[in-house]
């Protein structure tokens, strides 16, 4: 009997490229059937109780549509397809899923074990391609890029960039903290020692690689972070202790004039803090990638501040993110059906 397997992929993370690659990783044998959804031409849910899926976030697709998908299949292939504990309860040939993303949010994890179900996933699929992103903010913001692109752009030539007392700081003589040391800020880390920049970090979980050691990285307590960093850019994941973790106070504690940095997520900042830091200089500028809500409301208020620049949520889209995604469930799959463990279980 052919392995049925369905993959439910979007605009994004394109079915037949996860396809391609898992007939090439398991050849023969396979029933395989795609799906390709609106996403991100359509906004992404954040969770719907009337449809039971207030224990997921971040999915894209009605739960009957999905189901009537999936159907059969043994394996499902997804990014964003959610998967609630009523929607396993009618897959009950389902045996593993592979979320192509960093963290499977859009499964319901705990019903995912009562179900017997595996859950695989790709983390630091898009770790190169963000902390790339990272670099090109923190320079938009260090070398007045976005200040004097907007100024053309009303045909205003700013000469007065030049000027000593304006124009931007080379990162070879500014300390930049980098909070977060996974996958994407040990890429980040790598990228900035190429600039001669000194590198600060705050994670109270790893320890520095010793090739960071050796090339003068720190690691630093938070307020030690925050009170040498010229940059502050963040890479944490959201938990208890981050959610909000750059606040009235945390702010308060930073360098005067500091440049904040956020590709990570959204609800690591407050929001009003932020904003009130931006206005009084506190905070110098601000790069934001990621909102606690998306998108934002277009009457946001840090939207109308001239000191911050902003991206739809973007750091992570990339072509290798794609492939790269598609190869690591691939190999999932494969290891599934030849009776071998997951290399990335959740």
């Amino acid at each position: 009997m052919p392995r049925k397997i369905a993959i439910i992929g979007d605009h994004f993370m394109l079915p037949d490229v996860f396809r391609a690659e898992i007939e090439k990783a398991a050849s023969g044998g396979l029933d395989i059937r795609t799906l390709q959804t609106a996403w991100p031409d359509e906004p992404m849910e954040f969770g719907n109780a009337a449809l039971g899926l207030d224990r997921i976030k971040e999915y894209f697709g009605h739960p009957d549509e999905i189901v009537d998908f999936i159907g059969d299949a043994e394996i499902l292939v997804t990014q964003l397809a959610p998967l609630s504990d009523g929607m396993m309860r009618r897959l009950p040939a389902l045996k593993l899923v592979a979320v192509s993303r960093g963290g499977p949010i859009n499964i319901d994890m705990g019903a995912a074990r009562t179900h017997g179900i595996t859950v695989v996933n790709v983390p630091g699929r898009n770790a190169t391609a963000v902390a790339e992103f990272t670099i090109g903010a923190i320079l938009a913001e260090t070398r007045l890029i976005r200040v004097g692109h907007e100024a053309l752009r009303r045909g205003e030539w700013r000469g007065d960039l030049y000027r000593a007392d304006r124009t931007g700081r080379e990162l070879s003589e500014m300390t930049v903290g980098v909070i977060g040391y996974g996958n994407i800020g040990t890429k980040v880390v790598r990228l900035l020692r190429a600039f001669g920049c000194h590198v600060l970090v705050c994670d109270p979980y790893v320890q520095l690689s010793a090739d960071d050691r050796n090339a003068g990285v720190e690691l630093v307590a938070l307020d030690d972070l925050l009170s040498r960093s010229d940059v502050v850019t963040l890479h944490p994941r959201v938990t208890e202790e981050t959610r909000g973790m750059i606040g009235k106070d945390t702010i308060a504690r930073m360098k005067p004039g500091v440049i904040l940095i956020n590709t990570a997520r959204g609800p690591l900042v407050d929001y009003d803090a932020l904003y009130e830091a931006l206005v009084s200089g506190q905070i110098a500028s601000a790069m934001l990638e990621t909102f606690a809500v998306e998108p934002v409301p277009a009457e946001w208020p840090l939207l109308q501040l001239p000191n911050v620049t902003l991206t739809p949520h973007i750091a992570g889209a990339s072509v290798r993110t794609v492939t790269y995604a598609a190869e690591q469930a691939a190999e999932e799959v494969r290891r599934y059906i030849a009776g071998l463990p997951p290399v990335n279980p959740c």
